[in-house]
């Protein structure tokens, strides 16, 4: 990860936590990972990260009140309108960074963009989203808190939806972040916080992370969740 990559990320927060949506939303995606090493401060933890996208889960009902206009908030940054697909889904594009907004697929699902009309921008209505706002953790960011899916969450989330990537490549490197997270979890002493999380899921999405795991033959964590 840039430093000036990282710069503009902690930029992007701040201007967000000044017009208060910042404490309505909360941070998925790969860059959860650098912002977890105050969580697992005492083990062992590499939080090396290598992407462009910011995503932000806003979840519905939104309980963004006040109307800011998103785009004009990072405009001086250098970030422009970019339209992502055929169905116009809204992403922020800046030579470093990317920043789109994303909500919990509902019902059958669509392929349209979900108007974000107080922001001024859309999301991407996406499946298994409501797994990592309904366990958060909150991490102290200079005068500020973030908003992050609990480890065990975002670990185990990853774990499903990486088989569901069309790149190998990609899915492998998803697969690994779980699995480098969940150790971390072990080593920290929450063995019951990922047993928890695992046991609240339905038994599809048990079955999608075991066999994640037995293809990446982890046996450590296999037998913890059996």
């Amino acid at each position: 990860m840039e430093k000036k990559q990282y710069e503009l990320c902690l930029e992007i927060l701040r201007r967000l936590s000044r017009v208060r949506v910042l404490n309505n939303i909360v941070l998925i995606g790969s860059w959860c990972i650098p912002f977890y090493k105050e969580y697992f401060a005492k083990v062992k933890y590499v939080p090396s990260i290598r992407t462009r996208d910011i995503d932000f889960l806003i979840p519905v009902p939104s309980r963004i009140q006040k109307k800011v206009d998103i785009p004009e908030l990072v405009k001086d940054l250098g970030f422009v309108i970019g339209f992502k697909g055929p169905q116009g889904y809204i992403r922020l594009e800046h030579p470093k960074l990317f920043i789109e907004f994303l909500v919990p697929e509902k019902g059958k699902g669509t392929d349209k963009p979900y108007p974000l009309p107080k922001l001024g921008v859309n999301a991407i209505a996406l499946r298994f989203l409501n797994f990592l706002s309904e366990n958060t953790i909150k991490i102290k960011i200079e005068d500020f808190y973030l908003t992050l899916p609990h480890p065990a969450n975002f670990s185990l989330h990853k774990l499903i939806v990486f088989q569901r990537r069309i790149k190998r490549d990609k899915a492998i490197k998803d697969r690994n972040i779980a699995i480098r997270i969940l150790k971390a979890l072990i080593n920290k002493g929450e063995v019951n916080i990922i047993n928890e999380v695992f046991d609240s899921v339905p038994q599809k999405w048990q079955k999608k992370i075991v066999k994640g795991l037995e293809k990446a033959k982890e046996k450590e964590i296999l037998d913890i969740l059996r």
